[in-house]
């Protein structure tokens, strides 16, 4: 049985009222926020060095330029471990075998005049007032290529606690700023994250350690550590 015309209307009606009624106000949810990042940054003397050292023998025969090689890495390794480095502080880096081309001025070829082999190890010092008597002892060994000599904070992430709560208080700055500019006011934080990995902003770094009969002059200078957090805090209507 069909339902009259003015009955079919009336439900329909009733039926999109109820619609609207079911339907959130999606505008009200809607959250505005201010959205900024906050900087700091800490200086702290590093407490860690890296040198790399090797030594490098040249021979007529393969043979000869490796063996030479091996019993100058040898000493190299005991003065190591002499002078207090542990055996798990130092590691072969690079070690290689090239053949050495000379110059036919008759022919123009280029034969193969001798070998040079090279022993490579990188060694971590963990006292740094110490850099400068291993460098010597590296070289009294009969290292005859030392450089890459870096220092670092091993304990960076620590000591960046303090610039965190300023960076925090940064963000917190400029965030009361832009409100005030744009007539709101501040509420609960929304949301903290820190940008990316805290990263030196100066590395003390040597490139080559002199080996003067002096000793070797070593700064180890001082990291500037900075940390970056975002912060977003929900903000009011002005009264």
């Amino acid at each position: 049985m069909k339902k009259p015309a003015s009955l079919l209307m009336t439900s329909l009606v009733t039926s999109f009222a109820a619609t609207l009624l079911a339907t959130p106000a999606f505008a009200d949810d809607v959250v505005s926020a201010i959205s900024v990042s906050g900087e700091a940054t800490i200086s702290a003397a590093p407490d860690l060095a890296q040198i790399d050292a090797g030594v490098a023998n040249d021979a007529k025969s393969a043979k000869e330029a490796s063996d030479a090689n091996n019993a100058a890495m040898g000493k190299v390794l005991l003065a190591l471990k002499g002078a207090g480095i542990d055996e798990k502080d130092y590691q072969t880096s690079r070690l290689s075998l090239q053949p050495q081309y000379g110059q036919n001025k008759s022919t123009g070829a280029s034969p193969v005049v001798g070998f040079r082999a090279s022993n490579r190890v990188t060694v971590k010092i963990r006292d740094v007032t110490k850099v400068a008597a291993i460098i010597d002892t590296l070289v009294g060994a009969g290292a005859n290529d030392i450089g890459n000599i870096s220092f670092e904070v091993t304990q960076a992430s620590k000591l960046l606690d303090d610039a965190r709560e300023k960076a925090v208080a940064d963000a917190r700055r400029k965030a009361d700023i832009y409100a005030k500019a744009t007539g709101v006011t501040l509420g609960a934080p929304l949301s903290v994250s820190e940008g990316g990995a805290p990263m030196p902003l100066f590395k003390g770094r040597m490139a080559a350690a002199p080996m003067a009969a002096g000793g070797a002059a070593v700064a180890p200078g001082e990291e500037t550590l900075a940390v970056t957090v975002n912060v977003s805090w929900a903000i009011k209507q002005g009264q």
